[in-house]
């Protein structure tokens, strides 16, 4: 071997025996939904979602005010101007707004208008996420599928993706939801994860289910569920899906990932009837979370 062979080997060598690059973890946010406080104001969701250590939150469906009637969060007809006037309302209490409820079925016949109301209520407020999902007995896939080609392109005008999560029937599984994203094939169309919901309509595990989306997934409805010793949802490490290996599959994307905590109660025990009792379940999910990502983003080697 002459001197020029041996060092063009050595070169090759050495470029060979680098190290990979560490992988890049996914910005987890982590969020608790308004929806657990639905017999309460907004007002006080907002303030004790902020008072127990969320930077972020999601917007829920409705709350019960002080006249004792339920309210929208935000109108499916409310201008985009309604909308940014309630992000607004949630940066001064120190919560940013991460996700948003769309509060209709994509196949219902005016899917289409409301989900694109949706989508410029998000982009003018800001909000990164709209979330949609079908009927717990099937929806009309071939319709989805033309609707969310629609909107794909209205949603990137507006700087928001639509996320369609699993809610029972032919939509039950991520598979099945990532099937459709994939089909659409737009970048602003892509899946939400309810491994709380995959176990509790269909009683499938969520765990092998999640590896076959992951790909697809953009963020999460945290949500767990216990089949014994009765079926029911319930907070993160309450039920039976273990979410180090639900969190796993996506923990290195090196995109933001909200993490909303839709359901936060504890197993068996009667819903809290004090906004202070609903502020110590939505501590507990959150500090359980964190705990599970530290421990799967921990560098190698530590």
């Amino acid at each position: 071997m002459d001197r020029r062979t041996f060092l063009a080997t050595g070169a090759a060598f050495a470029i060979g025996a680098q190290p990979k690059p560490a992988p890049t973890p996914t910005q987890f946010q982590i969020a608790c939904m308004t929806l657990p406080y639905s017999r309460f104001p907004l007002v006080r969701a907002l303030k004790g979602i902020h008072s127990v250590g969320y930077k972020y939150v999601a917007w829920g469906t409705s709350h019960k005010e002080d006249d004792g009637k339920d309210v929208p969060v935000l109108a499916r007809d409310a201008t985009p101007e309604k909308a940014k006037e309630l992000a607004t309302r949630c940066k001064d209490l120190g919560l940013e707004t991460v996700m948003m409820f769309s509060g209709i079925y994509p196949e219902a016949k005016d899917g289409l208008e409301v989900l694109t109301q949706r989508l410029k209520q998000a982009g003018a407020a800001g909000v990164p996420q709209v979330l949609t999902f079908g009927h717990t007995k099937g929806g009309n896939r071939k319709l989805w599928v033309e609707r969310f080609k629609q909107l794909g392109p209205i949603a990137k005008d507006n700087n928001v993706m639509l996320v369609v999560k699993q809610h029972g029937g032919e939509t039950g599984t991520g598979e099945a939801c990532a099937e459709i994203t994939k089909e659409v094939d737009h970048p602003n169309v892509k899946v939400n994860y309810d491994a709380g919901n995959v176990l509790d309509y269909l009683n499938k595990d969520p765990l092998p289910d999640i590896k076959l989306c992951a790909a697809e997934v953009r963020s999460f409805c945290i949500k767990d569920h216990r089949n014994w010793p009765k079926s029911e949802d319930c907070g993160p490490g309450f039920g039976e899906i273990d979410h180090y290996k639900l969190l796993h599959p996506v923990a290195f994307t090196g995109l933001r990932m909200p993490l909303a905590c839709e359901n936060i109660s504890a197993p068996l025990l009667p819903r809290p009837d004090k906004p202070e009792d609903v502020d110590t379940l939505a501590k507990r999910a959150r500090e359980f979370l964190e705990v599970v990502i530290a421990g799967l983003q921990l560098p190698t080697g530590k």
